[in-house]
């Protein structure tokens, strides 16, 4: 219950004096647990300061160290584990007004969290029979996140969006079905918004929103549904040209592609399952899933996906 708190408290800490517009987030480490600690001062109901004890510096750091810890390792277990404060963050940040498009971004965490225990819980099983639950050896977890798609429904504004996206990433050569890569990326909300920056459909940096001619500073065109497509577009038909393979550049979209090229070459290898353990778990979730929503979206399997058009 400590824990519950202590992540509550960090989760809503972005709020103070701004309620209903987020503020930036603070500067660094020591400023988030001021901050912390004021919004606990301040807004803590007085039976939680008689039960709780807001966390000293260490208890903070470590917590925040964990956090990050959780995304950027590989493993599965760890990712898994981080369940219970993910959802204690995420009840906190559905509970205040204006902070909805950073509740998306935890909630497509939480996604990814639950498929580590889902494939966790199938180690050490009888293998399944049925297409549905056989391994995809080119792209590992892909079994899962099939499984976890099949009956999901289609975003709310899907029918609104997935035509023009689909027409933006056609125009760059790219093949329209990847165009639900804004699902996995946002859950199709224009302005989804993570912590670290991210921002839009296709949650692009601001370094590399700028690399692909989109302007961040009033108005921020991350948030505009075309613009962002087609910079996305662009950038993965540039990745699927460094790479030459979906996967790949998949990959490289959300680790970086300085990260894949490392690994391809540490590992002697030219696919995606040879470099997958190696990748922050995040990663070796997201390929996959985006691969399987493609799938179940267009009827669309990764080795039926063309190259770009040139």
């Amino acid at each position: 219950m400590r824990m519950r708190w202590i992540l509550l408290a960090a989760a809503m800490a972005p709020a103070v004096g701004a309620r209903a517009q987020p503020a930036p987030p603070p500067a660094n480490s020591d400023d988030l647990y001021q901050v912390g600690r004021q919004l606990f001062d301040q807004y803590a109901p007085p039976e939680v300061k008689e039960q709780y004890e807001f966390p000293n510096k260490d208890q903070w750091d470590e917590f925040a160290a964990r956090l990050q810890h959780a995304l950027d390792n590989n493993s599965l277990q760890e990712l898994a584990d981080f369940e219970p404060q993910a959802r204690a963050a995420l009840a906190a940040l559905r509970a205040f007004p204006g902070y909805g498009d950073y509740a998306d971004w935890l909630q497509l965490r939480i996604d990814e969290i639950e498929a580590a225990k889902q494939s966790l819980a199938r180690q050490g099983r009888p293998a399944q029979v049925g297409p549905a639950a056989t391994p995809h050896p080119a792209i590992p977890l892909f079994d899962v996140w099939l499984d976890r798609v099949r009956t999901r429904p289609e975003p709310d504004d899907a029918s609104g969006l997935i035509p023009r996206l689909r027409e933006d990433f056609a125009s760059e050569g790219v093949p329209a079905a990847l165009a639900w890569l804004a699902e996995a990326e946002s859950s199709l909300n224009p302005n989804a918004r993570s912590p670290a920056g991210a921002r839009g459909l296709f949650q692009l940096m601001p370094d590399t929103a700028h690399a692909l001619g989109l302007g961040t500073f009033f108005p921020d065109e991350r948030n505009d549904p075309d613009k962002s497509a087609r910079a996305a577009a662009r950038y993965l038909r540039t990745l699927y040209g460094r790479f030459g393979s979906w996967p790949l550049a998949l990959a490289a979209y959300n680790a970086g592609e300085g990260r894949v090229r490392r690994l391809l070459a540490s590992r002697g290898t030219g696919d995606f399952a040879g470099i997958a353990t190696g990748l922050p778990v995040e990663t070796r979730m997201y390929v996959p899933k985006v691969l399987a929503l493609v799938e179940i979206r267009t009827g669309t399997a990764p080795e039926d996906l063309p190259p770009p058009r040139v």
